[in-house]
């Protein structure tokens, strides 16, 4: 009898332990692992254990959209390094020949047939135009010794002035903007030219602009220039200009 009660405690015993679980261990049937059926609630069991998180990295569907924008790269400082510019000879005619002295004061004659295109030496804004030949021969030296007449405002802030023209070309007046090569008159022979075809040509700073006829005949020698832009170069007056104009003060 006592032997039926002693198994029957061991039965209970057993069966208690089944039902309830090692308290004192750590095998790993210790550890819940949570999976929640489909279509059914959440048992008591499940709202209290943990479940296990996964090492893995769980992609975010709104990542990309979280992902902040790429900060723009401002716009640098417009350049400072000033273009190039473009200088032309300013006779287009195959057959042209030049002094490298002049008398009285620094400038050149460009000698070419009449009739031949004087262009634009570079891009700029006509300042002064002459389209009549008042010129008397006795007369002392004045405005009006170059006849037919252009001058121009480069962009480069040199002035070029071309006279003795046959022509002056239509629309060309002051304010008006040309580029380097753009056809300004004809040559000719009006003015003191002496019954000879050919350009007074004179390179100044724009002292007056208008009316300084003195400094617009030309204050530097432009044989120098002359020779690089008739090979396709772009020898610039622009120093020598400057350098002239400071040591005196537009007064030639």
């Amino acid at each position: 009898m006592r032997f039926l009660r002693t198994l029957s405690g061991l039965t209970i015993a057993a069966v208690c332990l089944a039902g309830c679980g090692d308290t004192g261990g750590s095998s790993a049937a210790s550890t819940p692992q949570f999976v929640e059926p489909a279509g059914a609630t959440a048992s008591s069991e499940a709202t209290t254990a943990a479940p296990e998180l996964s090492t893995e990295a769980v992609p975010d569907p709104g990542a990309a959209a979280a992902k902040p924008k790429p900060t723009p790269t401002k716009p640098g400082k417009p350049s400072t390094v000033p273009k190039a510019v473009k200088y032309a000879f300013p006779v287009d005619a195959s057959n042209v020949d030049w002094h490298t002295t002049h008398a009285k004061y620094p400038a050149t004659d460009i000698f070419v047939n009449c009739g031949q295109r004087f262009v634009a030496t570079t891009a700029g804004v006509v300042l002064e135009v002459s389209l009549t030949d008042e010129y008397v021969k006795g007369r002392p030296d004045g405005p009006l010794n170059g006849g037919l007449s252009v001058s121009i405002l480069g962009d480069d802030g040199v002035r070029y002035y071309g006279s003795h023209l046959s022509k002056v070309q239509t629309g060309i007046k002051p304010g008006v903007r040309v580029k380097a090569g753009q056809l300004l008159g004809k040559t000719g022979k009006t003015g003191n030219a002496n019954n000879v075809c050919h350009l007074h040509y004179g390179i100044s700073p724009p002292c007056a602009k208008t009316g300084d006829w003195q400094v617009r005949r030309g204050v530097i020698w432009p044989a120098t220039y002359l020779k690089s832009w008739r090979a396709g170069g772009s020898k610039s007056p622009v120093s020598e200009v400057k350098s002239w104009k400071a040591k005196n003060n537009c007064k030639a």
